[in-house]
Formats: structure tokens, C-alpha cells, sequence
């Protein structure tokens, strides 16, 4: 649905709500989700990089961070040696030690790969799949599903912010925004739009671009492993749909530009 019909909706919504029941109206409340729900629609990308920021902190906070000396950070800083931003926004690097095959990139530039994912993958299948994270990234998929999750809290509680600057988020609007952040829903377009992006990235780095296949054809085994094998590789891309596709696409696509597929 169009954005300006969501917010049509509400503030009808709103005002409907504000007649019913007016004497126990708490109008600051209503004004604030007001606001909410137009910067939902015009919602800038400072202000998306400051949410999704503050989330960040707390994710950092909570989890378990491997050390800047940690075998597993010095292997990933070592694959994104010279990747310092991308479209300007400057990426920061973090390994999470959880057993998860996880990793993903946010929109303020946080990159967050998981213990789990790093032991599964070879370095060239690693750098694809944290290359397809940013591309979701870079292509700005992140903030439709952005502008949703203030739409929520904008019918739920008010989120207030001032011009470029986001407000503070409230531990429950954080962990609203988080399951937003690492459960996004992309749709087949953008999936494949990202998948082409993480192959430039393989090429970008110097790296064979088969590596793009390879990693899908790693989750998608591992998918039809144990049942401990098989969450572990849902985790990843189980809003990924098609991947027995995705992996023709991408091995066929290197396969014409004339890559030899890498021996196991």
C-alpha cells in the first residue's frame, strides 16, 4: 500500500479515536504518533542510520564480542582490509561468538558476523554473503522496512525527533525495531539485486565470483543436514526464498563470464 494512504489511515484512525473517547484523550500522545507516522513517509536517511545506531549499541552490549585479537576478528578484518564505507556511510566490523550461521549489515554501517557462519564458510564464501548484506544495505532495502516499524510505533506509542536528528528509543521501540532489523522480509527483486551485488563485490576484492554459489550451495546443504544443522542455516536466509535458483543464476552468470568453478 502506498505510504501517504498508511498515513492517511491512521490519522484518521486517530481522529476517529480522539472523538469516541475525548475527555480521556492523552492529545501528547496522539500528536507524538502523528509525528511519528509522517516521518514514517518522509523518513531520511540520517534518521534511519541514528535508529537503527542506538539498536546496535544495545545488540553490542548484550552479545558476546570477540576480541579484537580473537582468531576469528583477525580472519574477518583481514577479508575487509580496505572496505572502509559504502555510499559514504563509514562500516565497522564486529564478531559476534555465537554458534548461529548468521551475519548482517545494517544501515548504519555495522556489519556483525557470527562465530557459527565463519566455521561453516571458506573466506570467499564468507565475503560473498557479507557482500550480499551490504548490498541490501547500499541499495537501501532497509529502509522500507524502517519506515513499517515506525508506522507500528507510531500507532502503538509516539516516537518524537527533530529534523535530521533521531529521538530516543525506549528498550521496547529498540527491541520493536531489532526483530525489524534481523528479520526483514526482502522480495524476490531485491534478494536477486543483492545477490548481484555481493558477485561485484567478489570481483571488486579480486575474488572468484563462484563463490557466490558456493556459499548458497553450502546453506542449502546444510539446510537438508541435522535438525541442528538445518535452524542454524534457516537463520541465515529464511526470508531468502528460491535458492536452488539463486545458485543456477549466479553459477551460470560466472560460468559465461568465462570463471572456473574452484575446486572443494
Amino acid at each position: 500500500m502506498d505510504m501517504k494512504k498508511i498515513l492517511t489511515i491512521i490519522i484518521g484512525a486517530m481522529l476517529l479515536s480522539s472523538c469516541a473517547v475525548l475527555q480521556n484523550l492523552n492529545s501528547t500522545r496522539v500528536l507524538s504518533s502523528l509525528v511519528t507516522a509522517t516521518q514514517a513517509v518522509t523518513l531520511t536517511d540520517a534518521q534511519v542510520q541514528g535508529y537503527v545506531g542506538q539498536y546496535i549499541q544495545q545488540l553490542d552490549a548484550k552479545s558476546e564480542v570477540c576480541s579484537p585479537t580473537s582468531r576469528y576478528t583477525t580472519r574477518l578484518m583481514k577479508l575487509v582490509k580496505g572496505l572502509d564505507s559504502v555510499d559514504g556511510t563509514p562500516l565497522n566490523f564486529k564478531v559476534y561468538k555465537n554458534n548461529e550461521v548468521n551475519a548482517f549489515a545494517c544501515a548504519d554501517g555495522s556489519v556483525r558476523v557470527y562465530t557459527g557462519i565463519m566455521d561453516a564458510m571458506s573466506d570467499d564464501e564468507l565475503l560473498g554473503v557479507i557482500g550480499h548484506e551490504i548490498g541490501h544495505v547500499a541499495l537501501k532495502h532497509h529502509k522500507k522496512e524502517m519506515r513499517q516499524a515506525l508506522l507500528t510505533a507510531a500507532a502503538m506509542e509516539g516516537i518524537a525527533s527533530t529534523g535530521e536528528i533521531a529521538a530516543v528509543l525506549t528498550d521496547s521501540q529498540l527491541g520493536a525495531l531489532g526483530q525489524t532489523i534481523l528479520n526483514a522480509q526482502y522480495s524476490k527483486k531485491q534478494e536477486s539485486q543483492a545477490d548481484d551485488y555481493g558477485y561485484e563485490f567478489l570481483k571488486a576484492a579480486g575474488k572468484n565470483p563462484w563463490a557466490m554459489a558456493m556459499s548458497f550451495e553450502k546453506l542449502q546443504s546444510m539446510s537438508e543436514g541435522s535438525a541442528s544443522q538445518s535452524s542454524a542455516a534457516a537463520k541465515l536466509f529464511s526470508s531468502h526464498p528460491d535458492t536452488a535458483t539463486r545458485i543456477k543464476r549466479m553459477s551460470e552468470r560466472a560460468t559465461a563470464e568465462g570463471y572456473k568453478r574452484p575446486a572443494k
